[in-house]
């Protein structure tokens, strides 16, 4: 395979975001052969099994693109110690109906930044006992909880820290690295 395909997820409905910011920055320096696609979620209605039988078209077209897709990567915020609702939501669309999973045995990396110096810890512990019942091969190291600090991010993702883009390059290396170890162990079908 020449490259992988990943969805993102930006967890923040914000149109100012610090973790879309950071989800440019993330893009800008992940290995070359990494293609991403965004997977838009502020435009899904409330999921109720009420739906299972037919799905809106805003949620069939997330189950697409994860279909479409060979990886995924959260980047969210923290929102009351866990994750955002809006987040929470196109999980649930997307790992339903029962049976027709789009997380499962997918390669997924977690990772958020926040104002605050814990850096969506708590979010992120949230989040990953939900991937774990989605059956997502989660990366857990390393673990990135991003103390977010406006002057090191530019609007083109741009980071000017050397030392913060350096850690970035690396956790998008090793996103890298585990996505090619759990496809070749579980292919995508």
């Amino acid at each position: 395979m020449s490259g992988y395909k990943v969805a993102y997820f930006v967890g923040s409905l914000s149109s100012t975001s610090i973790n879309r910011t950071l989800s440019r920055a993330l893009i800008k320096l992940a290995p070359d052969d990494l293609e991403f696609t965004e997977v838009p979620i502020g435009n899904l209605p409330l999921y109720s099994p009420d739906f299972d039988s037919s799905y809106p078209p805003e949620a069939q077209a997330l189950k697409d693109a994860l279909a479409a897709s060979d990886a995924v990567l959260f980047v969210t915020p923290e929102y009351n110690r866990s994750i955002p609702g809006a987040l929470k939501n196109a999980i649930d669309w997307a790992s339903r109906p029962w049976g027709q999973n789009s997380f499962d045995h997918m390669p997924a990396a977690v990772i958020g930044a926040s104002i605050g110096q814990i850096g969506t810890a708590v979010a992120q512990q949230s989040l990953r006992g939900v991937l774990s019942f989605c059956n997502a091969r989660q990366m857990t190291a390393p673990e990135a909880y991003i103390y977010f600090r406006p002057e090191v991010y530019d609007e083109s993702g741009e980071v000017t820290d050397e030392e913060t883009a350096g850690f970035l390059r690396t956790f998008m290396e090793e996103f890298r690295i585990h996505v090619e170890r759990v496809l070749t162990v579980i292919p995508r079908t």
